[in-house]
């Protein structure tokens, strides 16, 4: 047992349970909750939507999450090694995770974007209300040219309909300089490339030391979107309009329920959200002492979640329900989201505010740390599974900050594409096809298949117990066997069916963007496959003895509670399995 705590100490672990609860809190609080999660409710029956929603928390979210927290716990691996330790035959889910971590990488791209609205916040007038400035062309409609009186809503939309508006221009003139496409990249935008440095520059001091310094960031960028978040509530709720916007955001339109998108869209913000099959919380929980109570855990955790989603809703509503008001339209018109709700909407509607300064800059401020965090996790946890792969290589004093040196460097000129004039397209390219929904449920099917039939949906019983002390509910069985296969069967098969190609506005990609992106797709994809078959391939042995000796767990876990009983039994069960 000294052995395994001599190891700990060559991994590191969590200071204390805070550290480990707020890494794990601001990995999963991101962008969507505030900015997919509100635009969703919207489009999908308002209060509704909650229906499948919540199903989908119970029957998908909490039992995954208890699944990969409770994986990483008990093998003390990252995401590749901890397969190889339950079930040798799956490890290629840990290098199909490794490889949509590179594409997750992608998303640092949203926080230098925000971080160069947050440096023009400072300016006296905001540059996204006027259209007196050079990148601005004829069509341009400032926020002050329509601050109508006039209830005629049609007159209203008409006018909005047919110019720009300044925050449009602002965003995709002389932030993005887009081009015509993916094809015409350009040069790239210097400005935009410094913060995208500043942004890799915070990442590698937040987790060169390890966990010993993600631990620490952690206390700063996951608790202070709360305030910002607390401070955006109370500011939503007292402008006048608000409750219009909230009126749209939670009014209740059950027949939408009948509706199968509704349903596919309320599993797939469960997957994104809660962040589930990205590896992250095997890595995460992988810190954790072995006797931490990691079914507790995912209860809290998941509540945090899906409850910060929830008032995020009204953060966002409440401000496009003013913006309506003074624009003289309803809601529906002015409704946004993702990068259009942050960078187009919220600056606009900060702009029309008294003291529109101090408004925007807590709205980017909080834009940043919600993302700073996600990534950071991101690259954290592929860099300790990469350590965990050649603990030889990386575990010598100095080494492991050189890795994180090399992967931050590296991606730092790869993301240079990204800051082109074209670069927009590369992300969204990249955001489409490399992190897909159909990638989450057939890493979920999988992980399914190799812990709860494979491994054994008892032993992993046993183990959680081994651990918390108190054994799951029967319910998490019926989930890890039954359920969330099924679900992700049937949602893949939809996925697949109702494929749409990527469009943006009325731009098409060209064929071998597509193909690229298609490549993307498999290449995470196809590694679980392809793992198994190669291990079937050399492994010695008839076919039947080949799998026997690959669905059984290493011999090597004895990480115990200083109890070598139990290792000895699971053991002695793997054999007879």
């Amino acid at each position: 047992d000294n052995e395994n705590q001599k190891r700990a100490g060559d991994r590191g672990q969590w200071a204390n349970k805070t550290e480990y609860i707020l890494v794990v809190a601001g990995n999963v609080v991101g962008l969507g909750n505030v900015w997919r999660f509100p635009y969703l409710c919207y489009k999908n029956g308002g209060g509704a939507f909650l229906v499948p929603y919540g199903l989908f928390a119970m029957v998908c979210g909490i039992p995954l999450f208890l699944l990969e927290s409770s994986v990483g716990q008990y093998t003390q691996e990252g995401f590749v090694t901890s397969w190889r330790k339950l079930c040798p035959l799956a490890q290629g889910i840990g290098y199909g995770q490794a490889v949509v971590k590179l594409y997750d990488f992608s998303f640092i791209i949203i926080e230098a974007w925000a971080l160069f609205y947050l440096v023009f916040s400072f300016s006296a007038q905001a540059p996204w209300a006027t259209c007196e400035n050079s990148w601005n062309t004829a069509n341009c409609m400032g926020l002050h040219g329509n601050d109508s009186s006039s209830s005629n809503w049609t007159a209203n939309l008409t006018m909005l309909k047919k110019h720009t508006s300044a925050a449009t221009e602002f965003w995709e003139r002389r932030v993005l300089g887009m081009s015509a496409g993916i094809e015409d990249l350009g040069s790239v935008r210097w400005e935009l490339a410094l913060c995208l440095l500043a942004c890799w520059v915070f990442c590698y001091f937040s987790i060169w030391k390890g966990v010993k310094s993600s631990g620490k960031v952690v206390y700063f960028t996951a608790t202070f979107p709360y305030v910002m978040l607390l401070i955006l509530l109370i500011r939503g709720f007292t402008l006048p309009g608000a409750w219009e916007g909230i009126y749209y955001y939670l009014y209740p339109d059950l027949n939408r329920l009948a509706n199968l998108e509704v349903w596919i869209e309320a599993g797939s913000q469960i997957f994104f959200s809660y962040s589930l099959t990205a590896g992250t919380l095997i890595v995460l929980g992988s810190y954790n002492e072995y006797s931490n109570n990691c079914y507790k855990d995912c209860f809290w955790l998941s509540l945090l979640n899906s409850g910060t989603s929830f008032v995020a809703g009204f953060v966002v509503f409440s401000v496009l329900g003013f913006m309506a008001q003074k624009q003289g339209v309803t809601v529906d018109t002015v409704v946004e989201s993702g990068p259009g709700l942050a960078f187009i909407a919220y600056p606009q509607a900060t702009a029309m505010m008294p003291l529109p300064q101090f408004w925007t800059f807590c709205f980017f401020l909080m834009l940043i740390l919600l993302t700073v965090d996600s990534h950071f996790v991101a690259v954290e946890c592929f860099i300790t599974s990469i350590g965990d792969l050649f603990p030889k290589l990386f575990r010598k004093a100095g080494r492991h900050e050189m890795l994180v040196l090399f992967i931050c460097c590296s991606f730092y000129l790869l993301h240079l594409l990204m800051v082109t004039e074209g670069g927009v397209y590369v992300f969204h390219l990249i955001d489409y096809y490399g992190m897909t929904r159909a990638c989450h449920y057939f890493m979920a099917l999988s992980e399914c298949l190799a812990l709860a039939w494979t491994f054994g949906a008892d032993r992993l019983m046993d183990v959680i117990e081994d651990m918390t002390g108190q054994r799951p509910s029967g319910f998490f069985k019926l989930c890890w066997k039954y359920i969330i296969p099924l679900l992700s069967l049937i949602a893949l098969i939809l996925y697949l069916l109702d494929y749409k190609h990527l469009r943006i506005y009325q731009y098409v990609y060209p064929d071998w963007a597509y193909a690229l992106g298609w490549t993307m797709t498999l290449s995470s994809v196809v590694m679980v496959p392809l793992w198994a078959a190669g291990q079937m391939c050399f492994t010695a042995g008839t076919i039947r003895q080949r799998l026997s000796v690959l669905c059984r767990p290493a011999e090597d876990l004895t990480w115990t509670n200083g109890e070598a009983e139990t290792a000895v039994e699971l053991n002695t069960s793997a054999g007879t399995t």
